[in-house]
């Protein structure tokens, strides 16, 4: 949540500022703003309540000029909405302008102690503590609190009172932050500090970039460095330096920024949504690219760093995640039992965070994120870490903080989804938990030939996928028909149970629509009393070994003057008896109909969003990457 972007070099900072802003929108927010130090070496702030393009306009009338400056937007959880509660947030006497990201826990006590001392607060915000107690550090001549550290020379050695500074302030507060600070009578340099928040810096020729995530970066620099928890980076036009907490001054990595410009582009489609719905067969693609063996018939990941032998002891896995990935975990619990026969347990993360259940030292737990930042997955990551168990991600953002925290993982390679409610992410989590499946399905009772035909049908994927995305048009005359509906109940069995989850969701996330998803067997175990002629049941239903049982519950709701919307597979004649409103898709083993049947899901939220009139990219209230718990 929140986006933070920072610029210091040669050229007008508001230029990147803004653009990298308008990058970040995916992260969600309700305000924005951005400060730059002039040549003069004042210190201007421009924000507003609103769109960027609301900010745009401020800055027409209120404009920040220099050549380093910071911006940010702001998803609320302290203080509304609103002008005053927008980053960045002056500390002292215009002493400085930081912009946070995270929570801050102990605010209240810390504000109640700095009013008491004269700091005037101008915003109902846990983040502008920050530049109060960077600027009441400065004033009191800050010490060092490294710790006994060693004391970094060169630029940070230069700016030495500012890092102790920041160091005593951050070292006050508890909770979350990513924090970058810019200070009035050093127009030279910024300040970022990282606990529990992202931070990325992009290095450039005489520049410096610095963003909550990469994708601002894209265009601008190919080297990115990635700031670990209790780390502070000193960045000067010229000069990068990042010092620990406890270690003092440490060697950076710098890493290749492996985007390109098209990647964050619309590239012709209305919404990044649509998109990347479309993406998806290359994103499968990508996701399977070098991972299938035909010759030992099984799965390849090199980044699972466990040995052959531990592998093949465990004798249970959990899978933990939030949302959209949780749903692609219960997938995955279908598909690993049926393939590998090892017991599976799915968690909400938010709840294990906080459980203490019995993990054997044979349990592999697996953290399940889109952005590799999702705050209560990576709670129930330490957690486990903290308890000894053995832990691994299934993660989309390389140098994510679950990425680096987890023993080792499987990146999706789905490539940059900006859209909010998620829908490559979820196809290639599914794909690889099916590959995942079939590895350890090899290491124990699968045969070569099932593990053949396994990878047969996954190499087809991505073609049948592209088949699927042709109902788009059908899928948009539905969407036409219901899209005055204000409750859905989605409903599928099996494999496909997970699958009515997740079409509801995307309903409830881009549309505002009220929509619940079922095993269609538990239709009459209450939700059935919702069915009337303005509720809409949508059924997802392949031709597999509970298709009679499903027919009968549809029987149910047609009996009911229920309207019914089928997603059913390419030659279906029964279904088309009792309702005209019919997607069809290509089949597929039931394994990866999951995959292919949210394909029009996806769709269908979609195309009501659309005719609602509703943002689809950025939905009211949420956020892409939620860190925050």
């Amino acid at each position: 949540m929140c986006g933070i972007v920072g610029y210091i070099g040669h050229r007008e900072a508001s230029q990147f500022l803004i653009e990298g802003l308008r990058r970040l929108e995916y992260r969600g927010y309700d305000s924005s703003g951005v400060a730059a130090i002039d040549s003069s070496g004042s210190l201007s702030v421009t924000k507003t309540q609103g769109r960027i393009d609301n900010l745009v306009a401020r800055l027409a009338e209120e404009p920040v000029a220099g050549k380093i400056g910071v911006g940010h937007t702001r998803w609320a959880t302290h203080g509304q909405p609103s002008d005053e509660n927008a980053h960045p947030h002056i500390g002292g006497p215009d002493v400085l302008a930081i912009v946070h990201n995270g929570v801050i826990e102990n605010y209240q006590q810390i504000k109640e102690r700095l009013a008491s001392e004269g700091y005037e607060f101008r915003s109902a915000t846990d983040s502008e503590i920050i530049g109060h107690l960077i600027s009441d550090a400065l004033k009191n001549n800050a010490p060092s609190v490294s710790n006994g550290a060693p004391q970094a020379g060169g630029a940070a050695g230069t700016y030495a009172p500012l890092v102790a500074a920041v160091q005593q302030a951050i070292s006050q507060l508890r909770g979350t932050y990513g924090i970058v600070a810019l200070f009035r009578e050093h127009p030279d340099v910024l300040i970022c500090a990282r606990l529990g928040s992202p931070m990325v810096i992009g290095v450039g020729e005489g520049e410096h970039f610095i963003a909550s995530d990469a994708t601002p970066m894209v265009g601008h620099t190919e080297k990115i460095v990635y700031l670990a928890d209790h780390e502070i980076a000193v960045i000067t036009r010229d000069t990068l330096q990042v010092m620990h907490r406890d270690q003092g001054h440490v060697e950076h990595a710098i890493h290749a920024l492996e985007q390109d410009g098209d990647s964050v582009s619309l590239g012709g489609y209305a919404h990044y949504m649509l998109k990347e719905i479309h993406e998806q067969p290359q994103s499968l693609r990508n996701a399977m690219r070098g991972r299938l063996s035909d010759d030992d018939a099984t799965a390849v990941f090199g980044g699972l760093n466990l040995g052959t032998q531990q592998l093949r002891q465990v004798d249970r896995i959990i899978l933990t995640a939030c949302g959209t990935s949780w749903h692609a975990a219960l997938v995955g619990e279908y598909v690993i039992e049926e393939l590998a026969g090892i017991p599976v347990e799915v968690e909400y993360a938010s709840e294990l965070r906080y459980r203490n259940p019995p993990i054997g030292d044979k349990t592999l737990v697996f953290a399940i994120t889109q952005s590799g930042e999702t705050a209560d997955t990576l709670a129930a990551l330490r957690e486990c870490n903290r308890k000894g168990h053995h832990t691994l991600a299934i993660c989309n953002v390389v140098g994510s903080t679950i990425a680096q925290e987890s023993e080792g993982g499987i990146y999706l390679h789905a490539g940059p989804e900006i859209g909010v409610a998620s829908t490559k992410a979820f196809t290639a989590q599914c794909t690889v938990l099916t590959m995942l499946a079939l590895f350890f399905g090899r290491q124990r009772h699968l045969s070569f030939g099932a593990g053949r035909a396994i990878i047969r049908h996954l190499r087809q994927l991505p073609e049948q996928v592209e088949k699927a995305l042709g109902c788009d048009e059908a899928v948009r005359r539905i969407a036409e028909k219901y899209q005055h509906c204000d409750n859905f109940l989605y409903l599928g069995r099996q494999y496909n149970f997970p699958t009515a989850l997740e079409g509801a969701l995307k309903l409830k996330e881009i549309s505002y629509i009220h929509a619940e998803g079922y095993p269609a067997a538990e239709m009459k175990h209450g939700p059935i009393a919702l069915v009337d002629d303005n509720t809409p049941s949508v059924f997802v239903i392949p031709p597999d070994f509970v298709y009679e049982k499903v027919m009968a519950n549809m029987e149910e709701i047609k009996a009911r003057g229920g309207p019914i919307i089928a997603i059913v597979s390419e030659g279906d004649t029964e279904v088309c008896k009792l309702t005209e409103d019919i997607i069809e898709v290509p089949p597929v083993d039931d394994f990866l109909e999951p995959i292919v049947m949210s394909i029009p899901l996806q769709l269908l939220a979609y195309h009501i969003a659309v005719l609602r009139g509703c943002d689809v990219d950025k939905p009211r209230n949420l956020a892409k990457s939620v860190t925050v718990e």
